[in-house]
Order: structure tokens, then C-alpha cells, then sequence
């Protein structure tokens, strides 16, 4: 990166903490204040900072709307994809992605398992909302007035003896999740089928999809798969900064 580009990108973090005059942004760079001068000037010639009537500089609204269009372009499946992947090649069970759209959880990505049994759930397809790992870190994530209201607009289907079965129970499930940051279906949709789930978060940390791992009992019990959780939210934790921006791509 030349010494110009670098300079320039520097003054954004700066200005991003308040506004600066041309002295502080000099001195900051360690530059004379003609070359902050400079650099200011091509950064608001493209809308990136903004020179207030006080002469101090600050972010420009061009920045922002720059962020925000990147951020509504983000694909998390794409991103995704290969971290999921690698962790199925490394573990072997059924991994699932999910998003909450419309009311409804919907799965958007699967790697399948590569033992004989396999689950039936399909991309696009909705999930079982009340009991699925994916879909309780999802909702865990929304506001408390939102998650309720949610919460007693559902049905409550008894899958298993295993399945949440009323509001009361799936809002006190939603709480633990959201404290402790992972959740489980051990048996709630399907009595042979256990899934352990971790979520993915943006740049501002909300949750903006969940992923999952899901075994039979005849390939391991769910004690078993519990002790795959740390590699499912380390996954997740991979994920979340690569679609966050915060570090570069790693592999699992």
C-alpha cells in the first residue's frame, strides 16, 4: 500500500472517534498540515469526510452509505459455505445454515452427512421453529417484546416427549440461549435425532444467521456430539468474522 493511501485511510479512524481540525489530523499523521490538507480534500471530493462550518472535519455520509450497501450485499451462505464444509469433513454429521426471514426459520445451506443415515430437511424449506437449535439462537437474539409476542403466537406441536410445549417454556429456553450463547435440540423434533447449534454475527453483533450440527443416535449419542460444541462455535466465531470484516479468512 503506497504511503498516500495509507495516510488517507488513516484519517477515518480518527475522524470516526469526532470531529478533528486540520492541526489534529497533522499531527496525528505526523505530517505537515498542507499534506493533511491534501488528503482531506480528496477525501471529501469523494463524499468520505465532510468539513463542517467550524473548519473541524468528520465522517461523511458517502461513508456511510457505502457501509450499508456492502453490508445489505453481504451473502453469509457464500462466506459460509466452505467453513461448514470443512468442519462436516472433519466431523462427518449433517451441518445446517439458517436465517430468519418473514416469521420463519429457514435453512439456506446443508453439507450432508457422510454416514448412510440421513436427515430429511432441505434447503429453503422452514424449520421446526418451537424445538430447532438454529431457530432458538435466531429468536434468542431479538428484542424481549418481540420475542414474546413470537412466542405466543405459536403453535406447539408435541413432536417427542422432548418438544417445547408451550410459550411460557420456549421463552425461558430463548433466555438461556441468549445468555449463553449456544443452544441444542436433543430429541425434540425427531426422539433419534440431536443437533447442537452456535450463532453468526455481524459487525454490530447482532445474529444474522445460526448454524448447526445435527447426528442420529446411531452414529453418536448425544452426549458424544455435545463434545463437538467448542468446534461448532468456534466455526461460527470464524464465520462471524469473516462476514463482520474483523479478520481475515481462516480456515477451521
Amino acid at each position: 500500500m503506497s504511503q498516500t493511501v495509507d495516510r488517507a485511510l488513516s484519517i477515518l479512524p480518527l475522524l470516526a472517534q469526532g470531529p478533528a481540525d486540520l492541526g489534529q489530523v497533522a499531527e496525528r499523521l505526523g505530517v505537515h498540515k498542507s499534506t493533511a490538507l491534501r488528503l482531506l480534500r480528496t477525501l471529501h471530493e469523494h463524499g468520505l469526510v465532510y468539513r463542517q462550518e467550524d473548519q473541524r472535519y468528520r465522517l461523511g455520509a458517502r461513508l456511510f452509505a457505502l457501509a450499508q450497501e456492502a453490508v445489505e450485499n453481504l451473502d453469509v451462505r457464500e462466506i459460509a459455505h466452505p467453513h461448514l464444509v470443512a468442519l462436516n469433513d472433519r466431523c462427518g454429521h449433517t451441518v445446517h445454515l439458517a436465517v430468519y426471514e418473514e416469521q420463519e426459520v429457514l435453512y439456506i445451506d446443508k453439507v450432508e452427512s457422510r454416514y448412510p443415515v440421513r436427515m430429511y430437511s432441505r434447503i429453503g424449506k422452514p424449520v421446526a421453529i418451537t424445538v430447532a437449535a438454529v431457530a432458538k439462537l435466531l429468536l434468542a437474539d431479538l428484542p424481549e417484546p418481540e420475542r414474546r409476542v413470537i412466542a405466543e403466537k405459536l403453535d406447539y406441536p408435541l413432536y417427542t416427549p422432548r418438544s417445547t410445549p408451550n410459550a411460557a417454556a420456549f421463552l425461558q429456553e430463548l433466555a438461556v440461549v441468549r445468555e449463553q450463547g449456544w443452544a441444542t435440540d436433543l430429541g425434540g423434533h425427531e426422539e433419534s435425532i440431536n443437533c447442537v447449534g452456535a450463532p453468526i454475527r455481524g459487525a454490530d453483533g447482532r445474529v444474522v444467521a445460526a448454524m448447526s450440527m445435527s447426528a442420529p443416535n446411531v452414529v453418536v449419542t448425544a452426549e458424544e456430539l455435545l463434545t463437538l460444541l467448542p468446534l461448532v462455535r468456534r466455526t461460527a466465531e470464524t464465520i462471524s468474522r469473516e462476514y463482520s470484516g474483523t479478520t481475515r479468512p481462516k480456515k477451521v
